[in-house]
């Protein structure tokens, strides 16, 4: 039973993951850019989910909605002040500096605004959960929501690109920025809305992310943000689903790896397997190899 345990838990954090990659691949996608301070926005929702339950004593599914629609609009404000005036710059590297600058600023702000002890965070799910095996195994409430919500996201967002409006003009400026605007497609509000979509998911992965670990501080988005990048990366970046099969993956090899080696090497063996498969498979699980018009 302790495998199947560890295999849940895995899927559990691997969903977690996954909801964040789904944010760096869409962004990436679309608009070609590394957003690095995703991170940072997935602690900032967790802070004000924090602030409405304890402090304005709302009920966990309105500070859960608090969170999404204050990671909404922070994530089309970085894109409208700190990436809409580089997204025509000559090196992509300028705008790599500023993804670093923006995510150090927002944690500092949080510094400031929070302090730098960790805060308990009551977790949003009171359901116990299921007891399956004559009681051998038990699967907590924050562990089958955190695995159904990700599956649920991962149908409609991808039903939302193949089959809306909106997700089809996402798919027009990722195939050519140009040709999507001489075709009437308002890129500038495409990708505002790509970075609206990321950051909301990014508010619900830190709620489930803290509500599995009942702690959050102003660093708390860092390494699950890292994590959730190499997922992408791993499943292929700018494809929806491998981000998706990319994060299971990766909370799998987690968990396994702080059960039956070392949890000192867990992060470790997390990016050494990321290693190995870009060897193998450069363009990641499900990436394609994009060939350039000369």
């Amino acid at each position: 039973m302790s495998f199947i345990s560890y295999l849940i838990n895995g899927l559990s954090l691997g969903s977690v993951y996954a909801i964040i990659a789904l944010g760096y691949t869409m962004v990436y996608g679309i608009a070609k850019m590394l957003n690095f301070a995703h991170g940072d926005v997935i602690m900032i929702g967790a802070y004000m989910a924090l602030l409405a339950m304890t402090q304005a004593g709302m009920s966990p599914v309105i500070a859960v909605l608090i969170a999404i629609v204050v990671c909404t609009v922070l994530g089309v404000v970085i894109e409208r002040i700190a990436y809409k005036p580089l997204r025509n710059a000559a090196s992509s590297l300028s705008v790599l500096i500023t993804a670093i600058g923006v995510s150090y600023l927002l944690q500092n702000i949080a510094l400031l605004a929070f302090g730098s002890n960790a805060k308990t965070f009551p977790s949003v799910i009171k359901w116990s959960g299921i007891t399956l095996a004559d009681g051998q195994l038990n699967i907590s409430g924050v562990t089958v929501v955190t695995i159904g919500v990700c599956l649920v996201i991962m149908v409609v967002l991808v039903a939302f690109v193949q089959k809306s409006k909106p997700g089809q003009a996402m798919r027009a400026v990722s195939e050519d920025k140009g040709a999507a605007q001489l075709m009437g497609i308002n890129v500038n509000a495409t990708i505002a809305l790509t970075f609206a979509i990321g950051s909301a998911l990014a508010a619900v992965a830190g709620v489930l992310y803290c509500s599995a670990y009942p702690s959050v501080t102003p660093y708390t988005g860092a390494m699950p943000g890292i994590k959730a990048f190499v997922a992408a990366v791993f499943g292929g970046i700018g494809s929806i689903p491998g981000a998706f099969i990319g994060g299971l993956i990766l909370g799998i090899i987690e968990i396994f790896g702080r059960a039956y080696i070392t949890s000192q090497l867990a992060d470790a063996l997390v990016f050494a397997v990321l290693i190995i498969v870009l060897l193998v498979k450069p363009t990641g699980l499900l990436g394609k190899k994009i060939q350039e018009k000369v």
